[in-house]
C-alpha cells in the first residue's frame, strides 16, 4: 500500500497548513484523471448505474441506496444495510463532494472515485454480486445498456473498467458550492451571522482545521488517528476503538485506528456521525471531538456557535432527476 503509506506520512504536514488556508470557497468544478475525462455521455451512463439495484445480485441494492443523492448523500443510518438485509460495520460516507478526496473509504482503501465504484458491487455484505465478471454478463443482457455504453465509450464496451468509469464521472457532478460559508469566504461579510463568525473563530482557535482543512473542510487527503486521547467513559458510550481502521488495510500497527478525515460540508445533514455512526446529533458530534481529538471541554455557548457555523457549510445542491433505467423485458435475475 505505498499510496496509502504515503498520504499517513504525509500526516505531519497536515499542521502546517495554516488556518487562512482553510477558508476557500468550493470548485464548482472537480478535476478528472486523464484517462477519464469527464462527458455528459459518461455522466448520463454513471448515472444510470449508479441508480440501477440490478448492479446488486437480489436486484434490490443501488449505489444509491446507500448514498442517497435527494439527502446528504448517504442513508442517515447508523450503518448501511446491504442484500439481505445485512449492515456492515461503518457508516457510509457521503457522496456529496467526494471528488474532492485524495482517497475513498474510511480507511482510505481506494485511491480514487473509479476504485471505489468497484468495491461495493462485489462486496458481500453490500451489493453482494460473486465477480465483475457476472455484473458485465448481466449489462449486457438487459436491452438498452449497449447504446448507453456506445454513446460514453464506442461500440461493444460493456466492461468493468467503463462502468466505473462512468461512475465515477457522475459523482464529480455531486458538488455543492455556494454555502453561506462559501458566500462568505468570496468576501460577503453579512453571509454569515454573528453566532456562525463566532463558531467559525472557534473552529480555528480550536485547532479544527488542523484537520480539517481546505475548501472541502478535508484535510486534503490526509488520515488522522481517532480517537487521539482515550476517554473511559466515552469509549464504553461509542466503542470508537473497535474498529481499528487503516490497519485494517496494512495489517501495520502504526496504521491502528487511523482513518480519512472526512469533509465538514453538509455535514449538518448526515448524521448520526463517525465512522461507525454511533453518535446521533451533530451538538454531541461536536463534544466529542472537542474532548477526544483535542482534550477540550466546549461551554454550552462554544459549542453552539460550532453548530451554526457548521451548518453554513450546507451548500446548494444541483438538481437530480431520476433516470429512466433500461428495461429488463420478460424475465428476471432472481
Amino acid at each position: 500500500m505505498p499510496k496509502i503509506r504515503s498520504i499517513v506520512s504525509a500526516i505531519t504536514l497536515v499542521g502546517s497548513i495554516s488556518v487562512a488556508s482553510a477558508w476557500e470557497a468550493l470548485p464548482t468544478t472537480a478535476p478528472a484523471p486523464a484517462n477519464n475525462p469527464t462527458t455528459a455521455e459518461k455522466v448520463e451512463l454513471g448515472r444510470i448505474l449508479y441508480h440501477d439495484p440490478r448492479l446488486s445480485s437480489t436486484g434490490t441494492v443501488s449505489c444509491a441506496s446507500c448514498h442517497n443523492t435527494m439527502l446528504g448523500g448517504e442513508d442517515n443510518r447508523p450503518n448501511s444495510m446491504g442484500v439481505h438485509g445485512q449492515t456492515g460495520g461503518r457508516s457510509a460516507p457521503t457522496v456529496w463532494n467526494s471528488a474532492f478526496n485524495k482517497v475513498q473509504f474510511w480507511d482510505g482503501r481506494a485511491a480514487s472515485l473509479e476504485e471505489q465504484a468497484a468495491g461495493p458491487v462485489t462486496n458481500p455484505i453490500e451489493m453482494g454480486m460473486k465477480s465483475w465478471d457476472d455484473v458485465v454478463v448481466r449489462l449486457k443482457s438487459i436491452e438498452g445498456y449497449q447504446a448507453y455504453f456506445d454513446k460514453a465509450f464506442g461500440e461493444n464496451s460493456i466492461s468493468k473498467d467503463n462502468a466505473t468509469k462512468a461512475i465515477a464521472a457522475y459523482e464529480r457532478t455531486l458538488i455543492t458550492p455556494n454555502s453561506a460559508y462559501d458566500k462568505y469566504a468570496k468576501g460577503d461579510k453579512k453571509a454569515l451571522t454573528a453566532q456562525q463568525i463566532r463558531g467559525l473563530k472557534s473552529v480555528a482557535k480550536l485547532g479544527c482545521t488542523t484537520c480539517h482543512s481546505g475548501p472541502a473542510f478535508n484535510g486534503g487527503g490526509s488520515f488522522q488517528k481517532f480517537p487521539v486521547i482515550n476517554n473511559a467513559f466515552l469509549e464504553k458510550k461509542y466503542q470508537f476503538a473497535n474498529d481499528k481502521g487503516l490497519f485494517e488495510v496494512t495489517a501495520k500497527s502504526g496504521d491502528e485506528h487511523f482513518f480519512k478525515v472526512p469533509t465538514l460540508r453538509n455535514i449538518a445533514l448526515t448524521a448520526p456521525y463517525f465512522h461507525n455512526g454511533s453518535v446521533e446529533t451533530l451538538e454531541k458530534a461536536v463534544k466529542v471531538m472537542a474532548k477526544v481529538q483535542l482534550d477540550k471541554k466546549l461551554s454550552v455557548e462554544e459549542t453552539a456557535d460550532i453548530v451554526a457555523f457548521l451548518n453554513a457549510l450546507t451548500g446548494e445542491f444541483p438538481k437530480q432527476t431520476m433516470p429512466t433505467l433500461p428495461a429488463t423485458n420478460g424475465t428476471s435475475f432472481n
